[in-house]
């Protein structure tokens, strides 16, 4: 689990901090990536109540399995068909390709056993500094097991949940439904539903029936002869097999090679795209003097202006082609090997007579959707998350968040209550712009000017270090 957190920033206002209620005074600061500090508190525990969370979490997913599972035990709607239509006139295959069983072992098991496989023992990883206690290390593995595991769980809940609602409510026969019906061909004019033709003989005229004129005993059978629409192994096999080739590309940094905006900002001169960058010369409009490319190998820019710790690195690299690299081919085999499995089992209903094309692709659909969704819910993104899951839930935004707060992993800003209300606030700003010298503002002690007081908890003195620089809670 996260081995830190950062406290509600106290941001400054015209030279002044707000109070806050629940804040107190730290001499612990961090600094960061644009050169300011940043008051942080001790690492936090997590309280049950976020684990009660979780826990609510899981017992929702399985409430929505089971909830699909029922709805794979109802009869669905069976929609009229032609005994004349070749697209369900395919025999029947006795031995699927890839059946239910092993389905749920490729799809489910198999990801189950592989992200705790790389989770135990890839995870956190060689940037791990020496001296760091083994109980924090396991801490982090077995967040990055729990979130691997509820992602794959809120993928195939979800793909299932659709999937099951959807084949009962269209009810669309199989492209085997006649040899499941076993058609009573004597008395076809006693199921024909909708338009008459003009002929007696209603099977030659195509008129549509209704189930109804199945003599199968099969129950099972017959029903499952109307749930073609859409494919739960196309469904099922993309949301746990594609997911799983995005957890692997997370945890293995397996992505298109790309250039961050720092390193763009970084490396932005016209010589970085050259063939030979270190081999040129230029001038810097500083001090006019020409030195080579990497005359900014200190603390400063080509313009004088502070370079962030992550961007200083990339400033000695002559080329921007030398600002990343395609990972190795093998590692990129493993990561797409889930998906053309998938892509093998999608296809193996085709030619097993189980589903028609459009199915199918919409099975996969669905599946891909709830996977992309469920791994981007719980995981950073792959090119710049570093492979990491996001943080648990805060305390206080266990269950809940409500309006104003952006980010769940971050408590609740509490500020003090001060009399007065928002247009004195728009009054006391505007005078402010209007002068240009604080009149509404500073005269009456920075941010306590909206209220007509100095503020009363805090003094600038007690916090030389802190600035406002936009943490996840923003006033």
């Amino acid at each position: 689990m996260p081995d830190d957190s950062i406290d509600p920033l106290i941001p400054r206002f015209n030279g002044r901090p707000y109070s806050f209620a629940s804040a107190a005074p730290t001499t612990t600061t961090h600094l960061a990536m644009d050169g300011s500090r940043i008051p942080l508190s001790k690492p936090k525990k997590v309280t049950w109540v976020v684990i009660a969370s979780y826990v609510f979490d899981w017992a929702i997913l399985i409430a929505a399995a089971a909830i699909g599972y029922i709805m794979g035990e109802v009869s669905p709607n069976k929609r009229p068909f032609s005994l004349q239509d070749p697209n369900i006139a395919f025999p029947f295959t006795e031995k699927e390709t890839v059946p239910l069983f092993l389905l749920g072992v490729i799809v489910i098991v198999a990801p189950i056993i592989i992200i705790a496989i790389i989770c135990l023992i890839f995870v956190p990883g060689s940037t791990v500094p020496k001296g760091t206690p083994k109980s924090l290390i396991w801490r982090r593995k077995l967040w990055e097991l729990h979130a691997g595991w509820l992602g794959l769980a809120l993928s195939g809940v979800a793909t299932w949940l659709i999937t099951s609602g959807m084949k009962n409510l269209f009810g669309k026969p199989r492209p085997d439904l006649l040899s499941r019906c076993d058609p009573d061909l004597a008395n076809i004019s006693k199921y024909i539903v909708g338009f008459v033709g003009g002929t007696n003989n209603a099977s030659i005229a195509g008129q549509l029936v209704s189930a109804a004129i199945c003599r199968t005993t099969d129950k099972h059978l017959l029903d499952d002869g109307f749930r073609s629409y859409p494919s739960g192994h196309a469904s099922s096999s993309a949301s746990g097999l594609i997911y799983l080739s995005l957890f692997i590309a997370s945890k293995f940094a397996i992505t298109i090679p790309f250039l961050t905006p720092v390193t763009q900002q970084a490396a932005g001169s016209a010589a970085a795209y050259a063939a030979f960058p270190s081999r040129m010369r230029m001038s810097t409009s500083n001090t006019g003097a020409e030195s080579y490319e990497m005359h900014s190998r200190g603390q400063n820019g080509p313009s004088g202006v502070p370079v962030k710790p992550a961007a200083r690195a990339t400033l000695s690299v002559a080329a921007l082609r030398r600002q990343a690299a395609s990972p190795p081919l093998y590692l990129l085999f493993i990561a797409v090997l889930p998906f053309f499995t998938s892509v093998f089992i999608a296809s193996s209903r085709w030619f097993d007579f189980r589903h028609h094309g459009f199915d199918i692709l919409f099975g996969y659909l669905i599946g891909a959707i709830c996977a992309f969704y469920a791994f981007y819910y719980y995981h950073l993104p792959i090119a710049r998350g570093a492979g990491w899951a996001w943080a648990p839930r805060s305390h206080d935004k266990a269950f809940w968040a409500g309006v104003g707060s952006d980010s769940y992993a971050s408590p609740h800003l509490r500020c003090q209550y001060r009399s007065g209300d928002e247009e004195e606030a728009l009054e006391a700003v505007s005078s402010y712009d209007a002068s240009g010298q604080g009149s509404g503002l500073q005269s009456n002690g920075g941010m306590g000017a909206t209220t007509g007081r100095k503020p009363s908890s805090l003094d600038e003195r007690d916090h030389p270090d802190t600035e406002y620089i936009g943490a996840s809670n923003r006033i």
